[in-house]
């Protein structure tokens, strides 16, 4: 009596099996509201609105693809910033290239912890650097003065001093914690909407 039902069930998973993919029914959407092209501007209202939104899509990539971060390590965070720059996490298959220059960095880790001397030079910097620039606070101690918290020399946050885009907790945070801030990063800046929102303008 048990043979029946254990034959009608290897019967259906072997149909199932040899069911071409192409004929199988795709079920869900897209994750997040993407489209199949992998955009997030997926509901353009005119021919116009189309054409930004494929602008966007492009500046979009360019910018995420090629992230040049400032070379800026505080403390002992910074080591693991090195980490995530060294061969096993190998940063440059993200378009991560470290520069020396913040004339040239579009990208500041903010790793450890930064002090109310250090305060005025973090925004120098910051400001020197060009347009469309972001920031990652990276560690307890840039997030939010850490340990040294009530310290009368640590500032409380660099947040206080300079935007920040994306925090990445810690104490060190490890190499994976920054690669997820960085592809946070990334996402963020693939939905961005510069050019149709000066259509709007």
């Amino acid at each position: 009596m048990l043979q029946t039902p254990l034959r009608a069930i290897a019967a259906q998973s072997v149909r199932r099996l040899a069911t071409p993919t192409s004929t199988l029914e795709l079920t869900g959407d897209a994750p997040k509201g993407l489209n199949k092209t992998g955009t997030p501007f997926t509901a353009p209202n005119s021919t116009a609105e189309y054409a930004l939104a494929r602008l966007d899509d492009v500046m979009n990539m360019a910018q995420r693809t090629s992230l040049w971060p400032l070379t800026f390590g505080l403390a002992c965070c910074a080591v693991e910033m090195m980490h995530f720059a060294a061969p096993r996490y190998d940063m440059d298959r993200y378009g991560v290239v470290f520069r020396a220059s913040p004339r040239q960095c579009d990208l500041i880790f903010v790793a450890g912890t930064v002090t109310n001397k250090m305060a005025p030079a973090l925004r120098r910097i910051y400001d020197q650097m060009p347009e469309a620039k972001w920031v990652i606070s990276m560690g307890s101690c840039a997030n939010g003065g850490g340990y040294y918290h009530y310290a009368y020399s640590v500032l409380r946050g660099c947040d206080r001093v300079i935007p920040v885009d994306i925090y990445v907790p810690g104490c060190p945070p490890t190499a994976e914690a920054l690669l997820y801030g960085v592809l946070q990063l990334q996402k963020k800046i693939k939905r961005k909407r510069e050019a149709q929102l000066w259509y709007r303008r």
